[in-house]
């Protein structure tokens, strides 16, 4: 998740340094003696949007893997739960909760996935959210909203790598030991 976070971050700086340049490429008077050339204002013009469409893209594939992430999750929480539920026997609610040594509940299990999945999937519409507003900025470029989703995108609740392994921790606690 860290390397889709980064990669998410760095695909956002490169679109957002796009964006708050298309105004002063719109303007002919920065070309100066260049206006000589036929198109150039044109040309740059195309050539940044081609660049801000790729990244965009890119950051559409990004938004997918961290989907993808996000879906994973959410079955494993969904068949943990299926398997409690349709076990042979039906587990009552004192079996969910019986623990054997240091090895957790099945409870415990199951709340752990079904934490990990609502904080990712949290973290994921937060993201999808800026990366449409990051779109959506292109046709109105400002760069005090620019710089509010970058620093929104860094500081989002951005999920500790130590609160999942302790979750972790807690579900493979006989193999640690």
């Amino acid at each position: 998740m860290d390397d889709l976070q980064s990669r998410l971050i760095s695909h956002f700086r490169n679109a957002s340094s796009i964006i708050s340049r298309l105004q002063i490429i719109q303007n002919s008077k920065n070309y100066a003696s260049l206006n000589c050339v036929g198109g150039m204002e044109a040309a740059v013009m195309q050539k940044q949007m081609d660049s801000l469409q790729t990244i965009l893209l890119s950051m559409k594939n990004t938004m997918e893997d961290f989907r993808g992430v996000v879906l994973s999750l959410e079955k494993l929480q969904y068949d943990g739960k299926q398997l409690a539920k349709g076990s042979s026997n039906h587990k009552n609610k004192k079996q969910l909760q019986h623990r054997i040594g240091v090895k957790p509940t099945l409870t415990n299990c199951i709340d752990g996935l079904v934490l990990l999945h609502e904080i990712y999937h949290d973290e994921y519409f937060l993201k999808s959210s800026l990366v449409s507003a990051l779109s959506a900025l292109a046709l109105k470029p400002n760069s005090g909203d620019l710089g509010a989703l970058h620093q929104l995108l860094v500081d989002q609740p951005n999920i500790l790598n130590e609160e999942v392994q302790y979750i972790f921790d807690i579900v493979f606690a006989e193999e640690i030991c």
